[in-house]
């Protein structure tokens, strides 16, 4: 069965995954630097921005592996751009240039919708006014019977938990402290008890951590 699953998706050591102040210089807000310097260090990020070099090892593996067999993207809005409320033009195509590092359909999770446009290297952006459930089954039908992948933000992984939708987070812990922002792991109710750890390893760097889906008791015979 295809899954929904979140990649690599990176926080602080005290659960802030982007701090405050959110701009269009500072995409993850204040107080972050360093957040995400253990993707950029590996071999397989510096050969996608053209320069040799880099480490290997645990964490460019976890880097090489974002996103493998997944056929659909789900992200919120203030991951797709700084931007808040109405779109003042439809000029903004994203942080990641001419070719996004998705390269298939992604659903924006967002109140003012807005055109579907296609990207270089199979990306199709599309904007959609829906509740998780909903959103989930157009991403299911896009992928083609492959997972799906729920990029972020925290906001939006949050509201995908509380929907009981999220198959499989896999996590990386930063060493650093950032003091305020979004955590992830906020306002849950009880949604977290649906799940387990299954791997905690460290690189040196940070830590790599698995959360699955509890298995469903068996029924009684």
């Amino acid at each position: 069965m295809p899954k929904l699953r979140v990649d690599s998706f990176t926080i602080s050591l005290d659960g802030y995954a982007v701090g405050p102040n959110q701009r269009l210089d500072a995409p993850f807000g204040d107080g972050t630097e360093g957040l995400h310097d253990w993707m950029f260090a590996t071999r397989t990020a510096r050969a996608g921005q053209g320069l040799d070099g880099g480490e290997d090892g645990l964490d460019d593996e976890r880097v090489a592996r974002h996103g493998e067999g997944a056929g659909a993207t789900i992200m919120g809005r203030n991951m797709f751009g700084p931007f808040r409320g109405p779109w003042e033009d439809e000029s903004w195509k994203g942080w990641w240039g001419d070719n996004p590092p998705y390269h298939n359909d992604v659903f924006v999770l967002t109140h003012h919708e807005r055109p579907t446009f296609h990207l270089e290297g199979g990306n199709v952006f599309h904007f959609v006014d829906a509740t998780p459930g909903a959103v989930l089954k157009e991403a299911f039908a896009a992928a083609g019977g492959k997972d799906v992948l729920l990029a972020g933000g925290a906001a939006t992984i949050r509201q995908f938990l509380r929907a009981g939708l999220v198959d499989e987070l896999n996590l990386v812990i930063a060493p650093i402290l950032v003091g305020g922002g979004e955590r992830l792991f906020e306002d849950l109710d009880d949604a977290l008890q649906r799940y387990e750890v299954t791997e905690m390893i460290s690189s040196k760097t940070v830590t790599h951590v698995r959360l699955a889906r509890r298995a469903d008791p068996a029924p009684d015979a």
